[in-house]
């Protein structure tokens, strides 16, 4: 069969770029359409430069002319990436901590979804991988670190830094942690305003003993709060990773995180999405695998929020039991939760090392109060 171009334009019509109001045509993405026989090569220009936009692109292309012009089709798809100008960032500079390489965050919206399980596992699963790795866990109501790494009772010793008295964290699976649970008792409730908390941060923040750092991993609270603004104004973050389960309730309130970091007065990039809980297999029925929460929620809500995916997590009995006894799931060797947080991990140093290399640095936010109010400005 011989394509005929127009045929193939019509086609494309149909269908928009990640990002775009109106068709892919019109809008001026596809730049050529070439046709030979029963081959077609069509080249286009978006502006998202994440890996799944273009990966998107290229098979929402080749799909559509094989449903609607011929299904034997050989199609070549040229993507080319024309991102925007790079984004202002703030003015006001925070305070680096020496020797630490990135800052990420790890928040959101909704409490229970599993966020600290999956900084835990993170962390370890990048300290596997060589890297050198802390967390920071700013929970400051409900810190749960320490218990996941088997550390509830260690306490940070006190070391001398070019003569200045430091923290030493605690260190456990190659992973360095400093929590507020470390200088509270287990049935202390933690009563603190907003100023008190934020100072209780920059003392973990700057007056610890950290060493060098290829990842810091903040575990922040929930929600969208004084701590997250506390954290922005110290610390000039890397990046940020949302988790959610795909539960509507959950999506709702990451959306409103990612609303949060992407603020022009925070601009803190946004690294990615990972779904939590995705789906349960019981051990009896291995071949069934049961949406408990709804199906790829999370994935769908990085696509309209066209932020990257990072990929998702299974709801597993093990997860929970191995954070209990303070030995993170990843940690297990020749498992699928161990490929499932290697492969996570990866895309999440993959989003570091792609915002490195097209953004400028972050800078923290400035945070003023005025008649009683935080006003966050540039």
């Amino acid at each position: 069969m011989k394509l005929n171009k127009q045929d193939i334009l019509d086609a494309l019509k149909t269908i928009t770029t990640p990002g775009d109001g109106v068709n892919m045509v019109d809008s001026g993405a596809v730049k050529n359409v070439v046709t030979f026989a029963d081959e077609v090569i069509v080249d286009i220009t978006i502006t998202n430069p994440s890996l799944q936009a273009k990966k998107r692109t290229e098979v929402d292309i080749m799909k559509t002319i094989h449903d609607k012009v011929y299904e034997k089709a050989k199609i070549t798809v040229n993507v080319k990436v024309d991102a925007p100008a790079k984004p202002a960032t703030n003015v006001i500079k925070g305070k680096a901590i020496p020797g630490i390489q990135n800052i990420v965050a790890v928040a959101s919206g909704k409490g229970g979804v599993g966020k600290s399980t999956v900084t835990a596992n993170l962390a370890v699963t990048l300290a596997k991988m060589g890297f050198k790795v802390g967390i920071l866990d700013a929970d400051i109501y409900g810190p749960s670190i320490p218990i996941m790494f088997d550390v509830e009772n260690e306490r940070p010793l006190a070391v001398n830094v070019d003569g200045k008295s430091k923290m030493k964290p605690v260190e456990n699976y190659g992973v360095k942690v400093l929590s507020i649970g470390f200088f509270t008792q287990p049935n202390q409730a933690v009563v603190w305003r907003g100023p008190m908390a934020a100072k209780a941060l920059n003392q973990m923040i700057f007056d610890a003993a950290w060493g060098e750092l290829d990842f810091m991993l903040i575990d922040l609270p929930p929600g969208t709060g004084d701590i997250h603004l506390s954290i922005m104004q110290s610390l000039p973050l890397t990046g940020a990773v949302i988790v959610s389960t795909p539960q509507n309730v959950a999506l709702a309130d990451a959306k409103k995180g990612v609303a949060m970091f992407q603020q022009e007065s925070i601009n803190v990039p946004v690294l990615g999405i990972i779904e939590n809980m995705a789906y349960f297999i019981p051990e009896e029925l291995p071949e069934n695998k049961y949406y408990i929460f709804g199906k790829e929620g999370a994935k769908n809500l990085a696509e309209d929020l066209q932020v990257p995916f990072l990929g998702e997590l299974p709801l597993i009995q093990s997860i929970r039991e191995a954070g209990d006894i303070g030995r993170p799931a990843a940690l297990q060797t020749a498992t699928e939760l161990e490929v499932a947080f290697e492969n996570l991990t990866q895309n999440v140093v993959q989003e570091v090392v792609r915002r490195n290399d097209d953004l400028p640095p972050t800078e923290a936010i400035k945070i003023t109060t005025m008649a009683g109010c935080s006003a966050v400005k540039k």
